[in-house]
């Protein structure tokens, strides 16, 4: 089954009581038992709930995946990936992430004994340097928020594998329409639901994809006795926003080619981040692993000050200054007050998060509508 006709198909049935071709939203925390223990496999809307099962069987066909677990959020999905660890385990990183995981792993899960190593991922081969007998997992996003940098999956993967380590790939950014972690080799994907899936800035979700059976019971351990789950109308949404994910993904990557070539010749801008350019650092990897470039963009003012790219973020009236991304509007973004602030600046201007960065979130508008708005807010 080719993938627009999984995203509307793959796992959904319809309702078996009625014949409804959309999932019904199941409202209910419990279901009623024949005796003690026999029930349906619904027993506590917590642990199971029909709606969410479809989401999740459906998401699970997009990654190529045997299941999937939904969350309360994305952080939800990273926080329950991170329980599987023990006090002295011993974790490889980004030095490019998303200011939230950063903020979970250092301040959260620091503080129980676990050790995180925030690398230059571009080059896979500098994990080696970092494994050591208490590694136990190495974290990728790619491309990375808010520079684009692209990580070599396969690459991760096989270094992973040689050393026993487990591999995760938050996989947000790119969507399953862009890439497949798992058949890079990947043990765990990562999205936050909330962004492209959902794609209409209506739902705050997480989940978790996979292959192997006991990882699998263990996040679903985590997953039912911790409690970040989501809700039937959140699920029900995302199930709605899904079907046309593949229609959306494919325009927002249109739009985004666009603008970051217009972004690119720019007096004003220094420079552009997005993979799509022969020029972007690993450039030959995105088009290997991905199946086109996406719309996510960041880009550098020339000047370098952050009031003139205060000005320019509040400037748009197409672009909405927002959080997030992913959405079927278009969004622009200060990373380093907004989805980086959590990051010290030192750390932040290492990697290129500087205070003139702006992040664009391309949308599905119009082109010539996104362009002249950027136009006009650059001058």
């Amino acid at each position: 089954m080719k993938f627009a006709t999984k995203a509307l198909h793959a796992g959904i049935e319809p309702d078996p009581s009625t014949g409804a071709i959309m999932t019904p939203i199941y409202q209910t925390s419990t279901y009623v038992q024949a005796s003690p223990g026999n029930h349906k496999g619904y027993a506590y809307a917590r642990g199971k709930n029909p709606t969410r099962t479809q989401l999740e069987k459906n998401l699970a066909a997009l990654e190529n995946a045997k299941y999937c677990l939904c969350f309360s959020s994305g952080m939800g999905a990273i926080d329950a990936v991170a329980k599987l660890l023990r006090p002295g385990d011993e974790v490889i990183t980004g030095d490019d992430l998303y200011g939230g995981t950063y903020r979970m792993f250092t301040k959260v899960f620091e503080h129980f004994g676990i050790k995180f190593h925030f690398i230059d991922l571009k080059d896979a081969n500098n994990i080696n340097k970092h494994i050591n007998n208490n590694t136990k997992l190495i974290w990728l996003e790619t491309p990375t928020n808010p520079t684009m940098q692209i990580v070599d999956i396969a690459a991760c993967a096989a270094i992973a594998k040689t050393n026993n380590l487990l591999l995760a790939v938050d996989n947000t950014f790119a969507s399953p329409y862009l890439q497949n972690p798992l058949d890079m080799g990947a043990d765990i994907i990562m999205h936050s639901v909330t962004k492209y899936l959902g794609g209409h800035s209506d739902v705050v979700m997480g989940a978790l994809c996979l292959n192997n059976d006991k990882l699998y019971e263990q996040l679903a351990f985590i997953h039912n006795s911790c409690g970040a789950t989501p809700g039937p109308m959140d699920s029900f949404l995302v199930l709605r926003g899904i079907k046309t994910l593949h229609l959306r993904m494919q325009r927002h990557c249109e739009n985004g080619k666009h603008i970051a070539e217009f972004l690119k010749t720019h007096p004003k801008i220094s420079k552009v981040y997005w993979p799509g350019f022969t020029d972007h650092p690993n450039h030959a990897i995105a088009k290997k692993q991905m199946r086109d470039f996406g719309g996510m963009i960041s880009f550098d003012i020339k000047s370098g000050s952050k009031e003139d790219a205060f000005k320019i973020a509040s400037s748009t009236q197409v672009f909405s200054l927002a959080e997030s991304l992913g959405g079927v509007e278009s969004l622009i973004n200060h990373p380093a007050t907004m989805t980086h602030a959590s990051i010290p600046q030192a750390e932040r201007e290492r990697v290129g998060v500087t205070d003139s960065l702006l992040r664009l979130s391309v949308g599905i508008e119009d082109i010539d509508d996104l362009l002249e708005d950027l136009k006009t807010a650059l001058n």
